[in-house]
């Protein structure tokens, strides 16, 4: 087995002489069922993981219902564990190769083969016919589904966005796998615990009759099964007493919608929820200082971003953008809504990337001076032309708030920003020209500057591939950072990626740290990890 060089290995296994019961005796003890209130389950209405590229997706996906053959340790430091796969090689630095554990069940029954891995990162599901090759924008204009099981048209670009340059994945034999790249590439292990790589049942997905059927009930090989999802309304998953792991703790959880932060809390206090997610700072008192509950909070690896929209014609000038970025008093913001318990990042970066020596040292958020926001305002000759700011209603913790301090910050270094409040992430991205600026986050998936910075505004971002803004230069300096094996190269391109995204081409500019507080009853003896996922196996359940 590779150990990565960043973090060590954890293995899981059963001690030496500890008696195995069958699994249908270890499943006769009662267990207890939770609710918990969340502001939203899926952007998209479906459960794939291909198609839910997001922070609510990671929270009801990930450890509990999807899993790859390398798992991510979520209550750790993040880094690789075995999973479906006990162990796995470099046969050199495009070929990768996975041993699968044996033994273990899909939700249908089958077990686990190459076949299913085989078939989770082919074309049927993933790639569409796509060439394995960085570099090229793919857009979901050029994939419009032909028929109900066909892939809704964003996947594929989402597949070459987290896999650019996979041929192919090899079934060596029944329990070994291969991964073939067209291209070197040194971050092969973090794609596969990183979004997109879960494992999914060939036969489950061969006779589902229409893509939405399988994408609302997929059958995975998780410790707990779908058994019920009304979109916009609730997610119920079931234990799965196969799970070669053995018995989940709990029988059921249910996640209910609750967009309100007042109705998630109010819920909490009356005992209607176990948890309620993503409370702001404000409200940690009340639910701390209740009998019986508590706040579970965390820094994650994810960073609060504004994004710009050059199809707005004001946002085109640089300088426009530019004088956005230092008009922002992040510190403000921090110590105002955060109540001072998140931090500042160097820019897109993450304290991780520094094990590979791939931090870049001496970079920070564009300082806060709106003397220079004005000077670049007059460069521009920008002469106070509305630019609208499509706002969602709290689908980021303080998100309403936050769009409101950010508002009047641009408005005082004489920026006309308009906010225009909108319902959904479609109505978001239909803006087009109209659009000036829009809320997102940044994370870190696998531990290397390629997330977040070429998976979300290289080629293949979402920013580019929703034609927001494009750089040629930082394009060819993403194919350089995903497909160069020489450290030193990698280090120079992401240096130069940082001053193109965030200072001479603006594509974003960075808020803060994001953090999570949840609520929940103190009885439940759960730790929340340090990312949006809430891991619900027995490692982390003691009741």
């Amino acid at each position: 087995m590779l150990v990565n060089r960043r973090h060590t290995l954890g293995l899981f296994g059963a001690a030496a002489g500890s008696l195995i019961l069958p699994r249908h005796l270890m499943a006769q003890a009662p267990r207890r069922s939770i609710t918990i209130a969340v502001q939203k389950i899926s952007n998209n209405n479906t459960l794939d993981i291909w198609n839910e590229q997001s922070n609510v997706g990671e929270r009801v996906f990930f450890p509990n219902l999807w899993e790859g053959l390398i798992t991510r340790d979520w209550m750790g430091n993040q880094g690789p564990l075995p999973g479906l796969a006990t162990e796995w090689k470099r046969l050199d630095d495009k070929t990768i190769e996975l041993k699968l554990r044996q033994g273990v069940r899909f939700h249908n029954g089958d077990e686990l083969t190459a076949e299913d891995v085989v078939f989770s990162f082919s074309d049927e599901r993933v790639f569409a016919g796509t060439e394995p090759a960085g570099g090229k924008t793919l857009y979901a204009d050029d994939f419009k589904p032909q028929t109900a099981k066909e892939l809704p048209a964003n996947v594929p670009g989402v597949g070459r966005r987290l896999w650019p340059a996979l041929r192919g994945v090899e079934a060596v034999d029944k329990y070994t796998v291969r991964f073939h790249n067209a291209t070197p590439d040194l971050t092969l292990e973090g794609r596969l615990y990183a979004y997109g790589s879960q494992i999914a049942s060939k036969r489950a997905w061969d006779e589902a009759a229409t893509y939405a059927e399988w994408a609302n009930k997929p059958v995975t090989t998780g410790s707990y099964m779908v058994e019920e999802y009304l979109p916009d309304v609730s997610l119920t998953l079931v234990a799965f007493d196969d799970h070669w792991a053995g018995c989940p703790p709990l029988e059921r959880i249910r996640y209910v919608e609750v967009p309100e932060v007042a109705s998630r809390v109010n819920g909490l206090l009356s005992g209607e929820y176990d948890f309620a997610c993503d409370l702001p700072p404000d409200q940690i008192d009340a639910v701390a200082n209740a009998p019986g509950l508590e706040v579970q909070s965390s820094t994650i690896w994810n960073h609060r971003i504004s994004v710009f929209n050059t199809q707005n014609e004001i946002m085109a000038d640089p300088l426009v953008r530019r004088a956005m970025t230092h008009a922002i008093d992040r510190q403000a913001i921090v110590d105002a809504l955060w109540a001072g318990q998140t931090v500042i990042p160097a820019g897109i970066q993450f304290e991780s990337y520094a094990a590979a020596d791939m931090f870049i040292d001496g970079w920070t958020a564009p300082e806060y001076n709106p003397d220079l926001a004005r000077d670049l305002l007059k460069q521009a000759g920008y002469k106070g032309d509305p630019i609208p700011y499509f706002l969602l209603n709290n689908y980021y913790t303080n998100q309403t708030s936050t769009g409101q301090v950010l508002t009047e910050m641009w408005q005082q270094a004489g920026l006309n920003i308009q906010i225009q409040m909108k319902e959904n992430w479609s109505q978001i991205f239909g803006g087009e020209g109209e659009r000036g600026v829009r809320d997102w986050s940044a994370s870190n998936n696998i531990n290397d500057p390629i997330t977040p910075m070429v998976t979300q505004f290289g080629p293949n971002g979402q920013a580019q591939q929703n034609k927001e803004w494009t750089n040629d230069e930082l394009n060819q300096l993403s194919v350089v950072l995903e497909t160069s094996t020489d450290h030193a190269t990698r280090k120079k391109a992401y240096a130069r990626m940082l001053e193109i995204a965030e200072r001479e081409d603006p594509v974003y500019t960075v808020l803060h740290q994001n953090a999570v507080f949840t609520g929940m009853k103190s009885e439940l003896n759960w730790k929340a990890a340090p990312a949006f996922a809430m891991d619900f196996r027995a490692t982390n359940w003691n009741v």
